[in-house]
This record gives C-alpha cells, sequence and structure tokens, in this order.
C-alpha cells in the first residue's frame, strides 16, 4: 500500500443499528469467507460519493449473541470487500458518572475478558504477533472527534472499554471491579474485532454508545433490556448523523496510515517459508496477501 489510493469506509453497526440512511448505489451482496459466513450480507454503497460497505454486526433483527458472532468472517468479508478502514459502532454500558446514557466514547483502549472465542486468524501452521499496544487508529478517532463536536454530540475522545463474554450483564461485584480498573464503558462485542482488525492491516476506530450505567450506579436499577433498546434507538439515530458527517472527511485519497495500520504484519510472522501450512496460506488470501505473496 505504498502508492495513493482511494479510501473505502467499513462501517459495523451494533445494536439498533441495522441499516445505514442515504447510501446511493446500495446493493446487499453476501460475501463467502474461508472462515465461514459474515453475521449478515454487506452493505455496499456509496455516501457523499465515497464507497462505503456496511455490516450489521449481529444481522438484521438482532439474531445473533455476542458470544457466537464469527469475528474472523466479518473483518475478512470487510477486507475482501476492498475496505481500508473500519469504524465500529457498539452500545455499552457506562462504568462511570461523567458517562451517561446518550453519551459517546471515542475508545482508544480495550480490557479484553472474553474467553469463548476464535481471537487470531493465525495458528499453528503459520503463527504471527502483532501488535495491539495502541488498538484504534488515532487518524480515525481524531476525525470522528472533529465531526462529532461539530454535530454537537455529547462525546469524549479516550477510554478503555472492558469487554466481557456476555451474554448476561455484570454482577454488582464485577461492575464496581471494572470501575477500580479505570474503565469507562462495558460491552461485549469489540474484542476480538480489533484485534482481528489489526492482523488485517485494517485502520479501526471503536465509538462507544452509552445506553445505561450498568449496575453499579446507586441511583439507578439493575439493567433491564427495554431500558437499553430505549436509549440505543436514540443513540441509533445520533449514530447516523455522526457517519454521514465522518465519511466525506476519511474519504480522500491517502497513501499507508501513518500510524502503522496498514504496515502491521511487516515483522509479524514468525513461521519460516518452509514451514507453513498450505491450507491455513490459503485462507489468510484476503487478510495477508499482502506479506505472504
Amino acid at each position: 500500500m505504498s502508492d495513493t489510493f482511494e479510501p473505502v469506509i467499513g462501517l459495523i453497526g451494533g445494536s439498533g443499528l441495522y441499516d445505514i440512511d442515504g447510501l446511493e448505489e446500495r446493493e446487499w451482496r453476501h460475501v463467502h469467507t474461508p472462515w465461514g459466513e459474515p453475521s449478515d450480507a454487506l452493505l455496499f454503497g456509496r455516501l457523499h460519493g465515497v464507497k462505503c460497505v456496511f455490516l450489521p454486526r449481529h444481522g438484521r433483527g438482532h439474531p445473533t449473541p455476542p458470544s457466537a458472532l464469527n469475528f474472523r468472517a466479518n473483518i475478512d468479508a470487510l477486507k475482501r470487500s476492498g475496505v481500508t478502514e473500519i469504524i465500529s459502532l457498539s452500545a455499552v454500558g457506562s462504568l462511570k458518572e461523567e458517562l451517561p446514557p446518550g453519551h459517546f466514547v471515542i475508545v482508544d483502549q480495550f480490557i479484553d475478558r472474553t474467553f469463548a472465542r476464535e481471537k487470531s486468524f493465525f495458528g499453528t501452521g503459520c503463527v504471527a504477533h502483532v501488535s495491539v499496544a495502541h488498538p484504534t487508529c488515532p487518524r480515525l478517532s481524531d476525525a470522528i472527534e472533529t465531526a462529532g463536536r461539530d454535530l454537537g454530540l455529547p462525546m469524549t475522545r479516550g477510554g478503555t472499554y472492558l469487554v466481557m463474554e456476555g451474554p448476561q450483564f455484570s454482577t454488582q461485584a464485577e461492575s464496581n471491579l471494572y470501575r477500580q480498573w479505570g474503565c469507562s464503558v462495558i460491552g461485549m462485542t469489540n474484542m476480538p474485532e480489533a484485534k482481528l482488525a489489526r492482523e488485517a492491516e485494517l485502520c479501526y476506530a471503536s465509538v462507544a454508545m452509552v445506553t445505561d450505567y450498568d449496575c453499579w450506579h446507586e441511583e439507578h436499577d439493575a439493567v433491564t433490556v427495554d431500558q437499553v433498546v430505549k436509549v440505543l434507538l436514540g443513540n441509533a439515530d445520533k449514530a447516523r448523523a455522526l457517519v454521514k458527517a465522518v465519511v466525506p472527511a476519511l474519504g480522500k485519497p491517502r497513501g499507508p496510515c501513518e500510524a502503522g495500520c496498514n504496515n502491521a504484519l511487516d515483522h509479524a510472522i514468525i513461521t519460516a517459508p518452509e514451514r507453513r501450512d498450505p491450507e491455513l496460506i490459503a485462507k489468510l488470501d484476503a487478510v495477508a496477501g499482502r506479506v505472504l505473496r
């Protein structure tokens, strides 16, 4: 990716976001991957002339719970479709008083507490270790922050997203523990999504949309689905406005990401060429073809 190219913006919609308004030349397409099927067909189109590909993370109608999501297929399908950067939108609970329901957080760190998910494209036959010290792309986050401020959205730049397995919400003891760790929000879907985006050499940014105070807050009852749904519908409208504002800013031709997202695999693969598994190498064609060809 040494030459200037036209970005393709990937959009992953969380709870309440199952479509993107305003797309022109829109077409739902099924994209098959060697890792299985993604959550749904992908919606291709243009927004203000910029190529976009949208994936509803849980599928239209929300049939798939967090632990059953095929994260590898989702990221591979986006990369295979030409996506160069991903904006991930997800509903979360707040772990801080100053982040009330309706607030947006541009996440810059994660703590991964999931345990029942495939977390890497690599494995036996092709071992790779990528850095996720800084798991989100500052260039994308800058653009999101600017667009959000211009729209007057309640927004905080920076915060740690605690990713739990789910599908149950936290116990009060867990919620208080994560607050002691300094976490800002809690959700169930951004890991291993962010890790896989890094392995796929895609720029990735996360917008966490607060729906509730989890269960730590003394003045709020335990979280219920009804409460969450009411707020997330309002958040979804804000998210659509944010997408419409930020996509044109990201659609200008660019070179490789200065943060190194597009070159994450340059020194990551450790398995000697003669010891690599041909079947796994074939599955990595979209994700790691740049360094494996």
